[in-house]
């Protein structure tokens, strides 16, 4: 009876370190798991960089007229209706 029971449970130690190495679950699957989240981890920053510059060109964009009158006034001296321009040479 003891043989038995050792048979049966080297048996079922055998199994269970099969699905532990290469069942679901396994310490290879859980590798590739992690490596692949370290992969997406690195495209969603990226995405995230792409973004941050696409917000800044929109920012700029909508500020560009701004900053285009701004570099009129003071490069080309330009002045609205109603105003005075006085230039300071240093």
């Amino acid at each position: 009876m003891t043989r038995r029971a050792t048979i049966i449970l080297a048996l079922l130690l055998v199994v269970l370190q099969g699905q532990l190495w290469f069942g679901r679950g396994s310490f290879t699957e859980v590798w590739q798991l992690e490596q692949q989240l370290i992969e997406h981890r690195r495209q969603n920053e990226q995405t995230e960089l792409v973004i941050a510059r696409s917000r800044a060109e929109l920012s700029d964009l909508t500020d560009g007229l701004e900053m285009i009158e701004e570099r009129a006034r003071a490069g080309l001296g330009m002045v609205k209706p109603n105003e005075i321009f006085v230039q300071i040479n240093r």
